[in-house]
């Protein structure tokens, strides 16, 4: 069933990565798509021979799920970009999915006109873990090695018992845009300079 959707013209768009599975409504029949449409099927519906249409993930890949949270509804055009946009990364990898994610919607760039460079130049650090709770512990103390050495280097030899670093106060600081994530069984901390 899934293999219905046709393009009029003669070649159908292949997709390079797997964005899984939507569900949709066809507005012709008024009624839900009875079953799960591809991502590459999405790319291909043929809106006047099959109906109109709209679609949304259906949560088997909750990266991409994560890229369309604020949206009602995903476009074939949106995931050939997505596709592209993975493509010039470098793979379909959870980092990079974020990484989007990150660029869309903390930073509001368009899916449309985002570019390799502009995700790359975000400079947000992603960190994937269990539980947020370990994970915004190891986020802080990296990032604070990282942006102040000196000062972790000073607070690390410390043999003061009074001398905390907190970690919450850290991320949570102005200096930051920190966005948490859940992932299926995952979850995710991303952290940008604003």
């Amino acid at each position: 069933m899934e293999n219905q959707a046709t393009s009029t013209s003669s070649e159908q768009k292949a997709l390079e990565f797997d964005l899984g599975t939507f569900e949709g409504f066809n507005f012709r029949t008024q009624s839900a798509i009875d079953h799960l449409v591809s991502g590459e099927s999405v790319v291909n519906w043929d809106h006047d021979r099959q109906g109109e249409a709209e679609f949304w993930p259906s949560g088997d890949r909750p990266e991409v799920a994560i890229i369309f949270q604020h949206r009602s509804s995903v476009t074939g055009s949106e995931l050939v970009n997505l596709d592209r946009l993975l493509g010039e990364l470098g793979g379909d990898s959870a980092e990079n999915f974020l990484r989007v994610h990150f660029a869309m919607n903390i930073r509001g760039a368009h899916l449309a006109t985002l570019t390799r460079e502009e995700v790359e130049d975000g400079c947000v650090d992603v960190f994937l873990g269990s539980n947020f709770t370990d994970l915004r512990q190891e986020a802080a103390y990296q990032l604070f090695e990282l942006f102040y050495p000196d000062e972790y280097k000073a607070w690390e030899k410390s043999t003061c018992d009074g001398l905390m670093f907190d970690t919450n106060r850290f991320l949570d600081s102005p200096v930051f845009s920190v966005d948490e994530v859940r992932l299926g069984d995952q979850v995710a901390i991303l952290v940008g300079s604003q």
